[in-house]
């Protein structure tokens, strides 16, 4: 099983009202000109939000939903640090209520 680090908020204010996009290409950028491996995804909609483990956390948070989730905690803790009305967390998978970390609800 792998730890997987997530920031969740509503999807319009992670892609309207920030520059996320600016910051992952960035972040992108910096990991291809090092050779490291990406360990950094936006899911719209994640499909973890549906596990009974997250109910609380889904009321919370507005829909759509988006979320960034990273193996790195390390990522995680400087986006929270940077923006404001974002919820962080962590979980495992795979397991039998969240077979895929990165999957979506939206079609692609």
């Amino acid at each position: 099983m792998t730890t997987y680090y997530y920031l969740l908020a509503s999807e319009r204010f992670l892609t309207e009202e920030e520059a996320m996009d600016e910051v992952l290409q960035e972040r992108l950028r910096n990991y291809q000109d090092q050779g490291k491996t990406i360990d950094f995804w936006f899911i719209s909609q994640p499909a973890f939000l549906e596990s009974s483990a997250f109910a609380v956390i889904k009321a919370k948070c507005p829909q759509p939903a988006a979320a960034l989730v990273s193996t790195n905690p390390q990522f995680i803790q400087w986006l929270k640090l940077r923006l404001e009305y974002v919820l962080t967390g962590e979980f495992e998978a795979p397991t039998a209520e969240i077979p895929d970390a990165l999957a979506s609800l939206t079609a692609v």
